[in-house]
């Protein structure tokens, strides 16, 4: 057991407006603590630290306040991705490191998720933001309505694009993260799950209830319906500073269909544990190995300084198995919070982290970018390769075959882990394939605008648009003439009734538009990090608040917003929470920190839609119908919850109400009211089980399917309607 400070990176942060000169792309050093994503051939790259050349005379880690981009088409002068950074975002949304982004590639958008902030204090409220790539534009999601989702930074994140869901384990809660934090730093013991298709988190418990941050974690798409898989970093055991490593042999996977965890125990080539690493998945094409890439990390004492070194963990063998370097111990430039990016999975794009032992530049021609050929698909069979943007399929590499068996295509012939496996569940799991529906776009995509450069559209030649303008103009300006005050008549009545889905004030800046030219790629070299390398080397809904844009999806405002704000004939008592109007009904106000949940506000689960009945008053504010008494207004006794379709009682706490008694289920959508945490979170489900798909189902109780030896039929895992 040791004792490290939480923070790994000296933030000797300037302040003043030279940094605002500095050009990110020319003047790049090095870049760490961001966040990535990749969305039709572009790597977003958001917020992190960034380091100016030259390193001497700017030696700050300056916050990086611009959304910039690597095109995968295009190639530098230093051989990799040229870097654009014409994507601006205004001060309104947040600039943050040890973050995630959640990418949906059927919508064509991210979500920035955690993060901590370095130079002004966190945000009162956490906010989820999304960037638009094709109109260039964030928007607000609103926030998620309950105080137990709020900021947390440098845990585990993953996105299941598939499946339209993000996810994020573990993490800090520190004061960098959130407004007022108390104490010392505090990792989480849960994992938080985004619905993107309902814009609704969910807080699940984790595999244990020991705290980690630090880790990784990936998506596989095994078992029924697909898995993560979390290893690495540190267990925060006494919420005191004091840290200890997470055993890298110790791996964890959640089946998302059942949300429950597994543990198994890896053999092989063991890395040493570390923190602040990143990580990458692929698969073979037969699907009978899926092998997980790491690279480097800050490490646990003695190894401190961190490692630059290639590991990969190959399932379901379970076995962890050396890349790089081919020798025992690290590379020449340990470096750590930097991020893996897998491209058609086949190359790992590497970028960026921060160096102890060196004040070099990390190969600014190639913007601090590496790129691993993952199946060393090259005449050299070499690890580092430049990248190609025409290598889009994996295979399998020497070193894995010589492991698992098989060949190139796959055909894997170990498929268990030396010592067995820990559950009969995961033996069962681990031999079927994920079939996961296919996702259609829940907005237009294909006929998006192509002012921005990114539209898809075909555009007409200006001889043709010239015809047109001159054939259909008297047309048009009748046209005007005789619906201008249908349209502003209508715009007037729809305006509120609609949700705001453009960026406005809050919503922040429209990027501009994505240009710029490739340049000839330069021949290789030997190191990856060389400094003259070159690299060959049940839930919450965000809160609607009329002064932020909401999904640009929900193109109809749910029931309880139907409508625009409408003056009242009474106005609720000042300072008061309660309402008795004269329709007879009771009303609770529900600020931005509360969602509307039809489960917890007007009438029980089973009285038909179970839609709440709700009242905008003419300040805004939102009313929503209560049962009488007044949730968190009266007393705990028994039946004090009635109405609230849970069955179960208020209780008050810390300023807010909560639910007691337990739910079989193990997805824990958490109701408003819930205490922040540090206090683990154990809220209630009504969502009933089933068993596996092929199954028949057996009720909403849970029971105990047996499995035969040999059978790998059944299993004892439950799955969600």
């Amino acid at each position: 057991m040791v004792w490290i400070s939480y923070g790994l990176i000296p933030l000797a942060l300037f302040v003043g407006g030279s940094a605002a000169q500095l050009d990110p792309v020319k003047n790049f050093c090095r870049r760490f603590g961001h966040q990535t994503a990749v969305i039709d051939k572009k790597l977003y790259i958001d917020g992190g630290f960034i380091n100016y050349n030259p390193l001497s005379q700017y030696p700050a880690n300056f916050t990086s306040t611009g959304l910039v981009y690597q095109d995968l088409d295009v190639t530098g002068s230093g051989g990799m991705p040229q870097l654009y950074a014409n994507l601006t975002k205004n001060n309104t949304i947040p600039s943050v490191n040890g973050g995630t982004l959640w990418v949906d590639d059927i919508n064509k958008r991210f979500y920035l998720f955690g993060g901590e902030y370095a130079q002004n204090p966190p945000a009162p409220f956490f906010t989820l933001w999304s960037f638009d790539t094709i109109y260039k534009e964030w928007v607000s999601f609103g926030t998620p309505g309950h105080p137990a989702i709020s900021g947390i930074s440098y845990g585990a994140g993953a996105s299941v694009s598939e499946r339209g869901e993000g996810y994020y384990y573990g993490g800090w809660m520190s004061n960098n993260s959130i407004l007022g934090w108390p104490g010392p730093p505090i990792a989480s013991s849960n994992m938080i799950k985004y619905d993107m298709a309902t814009n609704s988190f969910f807080n699940i418990t984790g595999p244990d209830l020991v705290r980690r941050a630090g880790g990784s974690m990936v998506f596989i798409p095994i078992g029924d319906g697909g898995m993560l898989v979390y290893f690495g970093g540190v267990q925060d055991l006494y919420s005191n500073g004091t840290i200890t490593g997470q055993p890298m042999e110790q791996i964890f996977l959640f089946d998302v269909l059942s949300s429950k965890w597994y543990t198994q125990n890896a053999t092989g080539n063991v890395p040493p544990m570390r923190r602040r690493f990143c990580a990458g998945a692929t698969w073979a094409r037969d699907q009978s190995s899926y092998n997980i890439y790491l690279y480097g990390g800050s490490g646990m004492p003695p190894e401190t300084a961190g490692f630059d070194d290639v590991y990969i963990l190959s399932i379901p063998s379970f076995q962890w198995i050396k890349m790089y370097p081919d020798r025992d111990g690290t590379g020449q430039y340990p470096h750590h919070s930097l991020s893996c990016n897998v491209i058609d999975g086949a190359q790992l794009i590497i970028i960026g982290g921060t160096f102890p032992l060196t004040d070099e530049c990390d190969v600014p021609d190639q913007f601090g970018s590496h790129n691993l050929d993952m199946g060393q698909q090259n005449p050299d069979k070499a690890s580092w390769k430049l990248f190609r943007s025409n290598l889009t399929s994996y295979a399998v590499p020497g070193l894995i075959i010589s492991a698992v068996g098989g060949g190139a295509a796959g055909g894997a012939t170990k498929t268990a882990p030396a010592t067995g496996f820990s559950n009969p569940d995961l033996q069962v799991l681990m031999t079927r394939k994920a079939n996961i529906a296919v996702r259609t776009p829940t907005r237009s995509i294909a006929t998006a605008t192509n002012t921005s450069g990114a539209g898809t559209g075909t555009q007409l030649s200006h001889g043709a648009i010239a015809g047109i303008v001159v054939g259909a103009g008297s047309v048009l300006i009748a046209a005007l003439i005789g619906c201008f005050w249908l349209i502003r008549r209508h715009r007037r009545r729809s305006k509120e009734a609609e949700p705001n889905t453009t960026s406005g004030t809050a919503g922040g800046g429209g990027g501009e538009t994505a240009s710029g030219a490739g340049v000839r790629a330069m021949s290789t070299f030997s190191g990856p990090w060389s400094r003259r390398s070159t690299a060959n080397t049940t839930s919450y809904t965000p809160s609607r608040n009329s002064s932020l844009p909401v999904s640009p999806f929900q193109r109809q405002p749910s029931s309880a917003f139907r409508g625009p704000p409408v003056e009242l004939e009474a106005q609720p008592p000042p300072g008061s929470n309660v309402w008795h109007p004269p329709d007879g009904l009771t009303y609770e106000l529900v600020n931005t920190r509360h969602a509307v949940s039809p489960s917890l506000y007007g009438g029980s689960s089973g009285s038909g839609s179970g839609e709440p009945h709700t009242k905008i008053d003419s300040e805004g504010r939102l009313w929503v119908r209560v049962p009488s008494p007044v949730v968190g207004h009266t007393s705990t006794g028994s039946g004090s919850g009635a109405g609230l379709g849970l069955g179960i009682s208020p209780v008050r706490e810390g300023g807010y109400a909560r639910y007691s008694g337990y739910s079989h289920s193990p997805v824990l959508p958490v109701s408003p009211g819930t205490p922040m945490i540090p206090q683990e979170p154990q809220e209630l489900s009504t969502i009933p089980l089933h068993e596996l798909s092929t199954e028949p189902e057996r009720g909403d109780t849970p029971s105990v399917v047996i499995s035969n030896p040999g059978d790998t039929g059944t299993h004892q895992t439950y799955y969600h309607r």
